[in-house]
């Protein structure tokens, strides 16, 4: 029997949602493989064992448990943010020789950074709005964002997830307010034109077995978007899965998942987002560690394609030992 780390944690905002992910994960697949969670803190590496938290040895990720070392076959990677949704985990991992399951180091860099994603993906022609991006120390003057974008807009932190720091700015008094907000969450901050349609999210598998495009999931937020709140307090939001979309905006949705997919060159599952405006999708920003608690989208994706939970996970695993070689 194989034993799998499901990493956990993390440095960002997101580590809440890391651990239900983690759980979830764990629960399903725990008659499977020895499973161990590896919660991964600023100040501390260390694996769930039952009640006991062990060390984790950084030269080979490794721990030692009632006298005998314990070995990981694989990673299960279920941190939301940074150092696993980065590259910085990936990089770690690649060094020390283990397998994971979300894309490599580079891919996982430029996913995480939003204004990077959207020029890279703009020189195959994928529709995305408008952007700019600011740095720490850089500034930039109402008027300058009022002739470009118009109002609203939106300011946000440019890596980063689950909408922490975001601001739908509908005049120019909250502009600067809305800067200062995004720039406590990151050292980079991207602005957006509000673009006015629904909300689509698309879940996408793919290894040397399987091809796999989930059902999209249209989100109706009760907010004035789909923000922190709207996301993982219950009522708040609605997720509609399948998409209420005709034949035609159904396959083309998913084809252009599969296409960003196969362009960026991921690994595992990811989930992609997008609004969709008199027939276009334009894209927003790309998951590649999508939320697997209860309450996330792709295991609910999942159950309406037909898939077990428990089957996408093995074949999460699987791919990554196969991807490694082992």
């Amino acid at each position: 029997m194989k034993t799998i780390a499901i990493v956990c944690g993390g440095y960002s905002k997101e580590e809440i949602i890391s651990q239900r992910s983690a759980q979830q994960i764990a629960e399903v697949i725990n008659d499977v493989y020895n499973i161990y969670r590896v919660v991964i803190a600023r100040n501390r590496w260390y694996a769930v064992a039952g009640v006991q938290e062990i060390d984790i040895d950084r030269n080979d990720f490794s721990f030692n448990l009632n006298g005998k070392k314990v070995v990981f076959d694989a990673v299960f990677m279920a941190i939301h943010g940074t150092p696993g949704e980065d590259g910085m985990l990936q990089s770690y991992f690649d060094m020390v020789g283990l397998p994971y399951t979300s894309c490599n180091a580079f891919v996982s860099a430029l996913t995480f950074n939003k204004f990077a994603c959207k020029v890279f993906l703009k020189e195959y022609g994928i529709p995305t709005a408008d952007a700019i991006i600011l740095r720490k120390g850089q500034t930039i003057t109402n008027e300058e964002l009022e002739k470009r974008f118009g109002f609203p807009m939106f300011i946000k932190p440019n890596n980063g997830g689950s909408s922490f720091g975001v601001t739908k700015v509908k005049q120019s008094a909250d502009i600067q307010p809305a800067i200062e907000r995004a720039f406590d969450g990151d050292t980079e901050i991207i602005i957006e034109p509000f673009i006015d349609g629904g909300e689509l999210t698309c879940g996408v598998f793919k290894s040397s077995k399987d091809n796999i495009v989930f059902p999209p999931t249209e989100i109706v937020s009760k907010k004035e978007f789909f923000d922190y709140e709207a996301k993982y307090t219950p009522g708040l939001s609605e997720e509609i899965t399948p998409a209420r979309l005709s034949d035609e905006q159904m396959a083309k949705v998913q084809n252009r998942t599969s296409l960003i997919y196969d362009l960026l060159g991921c690994n595992g599952v990811v989930r992609i987002d997008y609004l969709m405006r008199n027939g276009e999708f334009y894209f927003m920003e790309i998951n590649t560690v999508p939320g697997m608690s209860k309450q996330s989208i792709i295991p609910k994706q999942t159950e309406v394609y037909g898939l077990p939970l428990k089957e996408l996970y093995i074949k999460l695993i699987d791919d990554a030992i196969e991807r490694a070689g082992k």
